[in-house]
Parts: structure tokens; C-alpha cells; sequence
């Protein structure tokens, strides 16, 4: 299999530091058992508790939903902040059930997925795909979603607990057909070219030698040239992968149109692309993507921080 292998398990993950990192294990394991309903009631709760909690991380999502929705006045920025932070609570109780839900318990969940048939073309020509995403709080149980209907990989980055490093790479060996880790670039391009379909989201600020500034919103960000260089290099479709979660609960999944002419010869034309297919996500379930990340923590030469 290509990818991580499936993580054995050691005697010195039970030693005593390691104690409440199973605890957290234990009470996601627990949260994942309820009712898909009761966990939506759960993460309300949650998320009612965050909106109230003072932290550095509301900063974050101010500034950055300041600087990318101008248009709206002080009241209605503050109305979305607030939106966002009682998502963060929903967020919580999605990754228990995408990592550790049980396959009956997800199949349970309402779902809608479109444009399959754009994959299958891709397939039909003997070609990988990319499905470029965003970091939006429900990423890990679509991607379980959608995996009921296709195989796909993902990218990741290690854990730095290694208890939860363990658990969460079992829990999703056991419904992705392989895990990438994001600097194993000969892999993935191997996978690609053997007709395999990788999600992936490269719509954070890594600090990288291999970011670009381009627009995301109108603000020049900082990122990653990698959904151009994969796509080069293993002749892969990128198809724009977009899900939100619906008022009443349950999924919508849309897998739109390949992008075409891409990749070009232009790295920054490609990469302004993608980020503009992101923004089109974000801006259709604009509480659900994570504004708490500090996307435009890297800037221009010249610029003043933004945070």
C-alpha cells in the first residue's frame, strides 16, 4: 500500500504521561457513540460555551473576517464572528464522529453528494485527481462522506501527541485508501499517476519557500505552489471539491468541473486559481470555513502584520 502503513501499537504509549492524552481518545470515542442529532445538540452546546469564553483565537477570526468581507458593517462582521466561534463547538463533535464514528453510524448521516460524473470522466481518460478543498470545520467527516462513494488518499501532518497520532491515523486508514504525509511529494505523485484521488486543502499559511503571495479575498496571502507542482508532475485533474453543512443538519457535497488549463506554465496564475475556488467555498457557508487561522500571518515584503 502507498502511504503511511497502518501505526502498531506500543507498550510505551500506556506510559503515565500519556494518561490524559488517552482520556481525550476516550472522550471522543464517546461523544462519536451518540445519535447523529444528540451530537449535533452537543456541539451547539459547545459552541455556545466558545462564543462566551474570552481567547486570542476570536482576534484572529475579527481580523481576518474584517479584512475579507469590507463590505459589511461593524454589527454584521461581529453577527459572523460570533456565527463562526458557535461552529467551532459543531466542529468538535464532527471530527469525533469522522474520526472514530462507527461505518453504520455514518451512513446514518443525510448527505447529498454531486458531480461524481466529473471524476469518473477523469477516470474514464486513465487520469489521477486532486480534490482541492478548504479548511473548512466539518473537512474530516465529508471526506468520510465522500469516501462511502469513492476511494481517496489525503495529506496530512504528524500529531505532535503520540497517542493521538496513533489513533487518529488508524481511524482514518480505516476509510481512506492511503495517508500522505505533506512532505512525501514522490508518493503522492505516484499515487496520482496511478489513476488514485487525493484530497487535498492548500489553503493555510505553511511559512513555506514554496508559497506565493496571491489573492485570497483581495488580500495578498501567502500559498503553497503544491496543487500546481502535483498537477505537473503527475498529469493529475483538479476538481474543485465543495461541502457545507445544511441549517437542519446533514451534508451537501458538490464536486465541480476540472479546472481547465491547469496546470499551465504560470505557477502564480494556477495558485491564484485555486485560492479563488476556495473563496467561492467560503463565501457560500462563509461561518463554517476557519477563520480562526492566521491565514495572512506571513506578508509582503514591506507590509505591516496583520495580527
Amino acid at each position: 500500500m502507498p502511504g503511511m502503513p497502518r501505526p502498531p501499537f506500543h507498550r510505551a504509549l500506556l506510559a503515565p504521561q500519556h494518561w490524559p492524552a488517552w482520556l481525550g481518545v476516550a472522550a471522543i470515542w464517546l461523544v462519536a457513540r451518540l445519535p447523529y442529532r444528540a451530537l449535533l445538540r452537543v456541539g451547539r452546546f459547545l459552541g455556545a460555551l466558545v462564543v462566551r469564553v474570552p481567547s486570542p483565537r476570536r482576534k484572529v477570526a475579527e481580523r481576518n473576517i474584517a479584512l475579507c468581507f469590507p463590505s459589511l458593517d461593524a454589527a454584521a462582521q461581529a453577527a459572523l464572528v460570533d456565527a463562526h466561534l458557535r461552529d467551532i463547538g459543531l466542529m468538535m463533535v464532527e471530527f469525533a464522529l469522522g474520526w472514530m464514528g462507527s461505518d453504520r453510524a455514518v451512513a446514518r448521516v443525510p448527505v447529498t453528494v454531486q458531480g461524481l460524473e466529473h471524476l469518473e470522466a477523469a477516470r474514464a481518460q486513465g487520469k489521477g485527481v486532486l480534490l482541492v478543498g478548504g479548511h473548512f470545520s466539518h473537512l474530516e467527516l465529508c471526506a468520510r462522506l465522500v469516501s462511502r462513494r469513492i476511494r481517496i488518499a489525503g495529506m496530512y501532518r504528524r500529531m505532535d501527541s503520540a497517542v493521538f497520532e496513533w489513533a487518529v491515523l488508524r481511524a482514518r486508514l480505516d476509510y481512506a485508501e492511503a495517508m500522505f504525509e505533506k512532505d512525501d511529494i514522490r508518493g503522492t505523485v505516484k499515487y496520482l499517476r496511478g489513476g488514485g484521488t487525493l484530497w487535498y486543502a492548500p489553503d493555510q499559511d505553511m511559512r513555506s519557500k514554496d508559497s506565493v503571495f496571491v489573492p485570497f479575498f483581495g488580500v495578498p496571502a501567502a500559498t503553497i505552489t503544491a496543487t500546481h507542482h502535483l498537477a505537473r508532475m503527475s498529469g493529475a485533474r483538479v476538481i474543485p471539491f465543495f461541502h457545507r453543512r445544511l441549517p437542519g443538519g446533514g451534508y451537501a457535497l458538490r464536486l465541480g468541473a476540472p479546472l481547465e488549463h491547469l496546470p499551465s506554465a504560470d505557477v502564480l496564475e494556477d495558485t491564484a486559481r485555486v485560492n479563488a475556488c476556495i473563496e467561492q467555498m467560503a463565501r457560500e457557508a462563509p461561518a463554517q470555513y476557519l477563520w480562526v487561522h492566521k491565514r495572512f500571518k506571513t506578508r509582503p515584503p514591506g507590509q505591516p502584520p496583520v495580527y
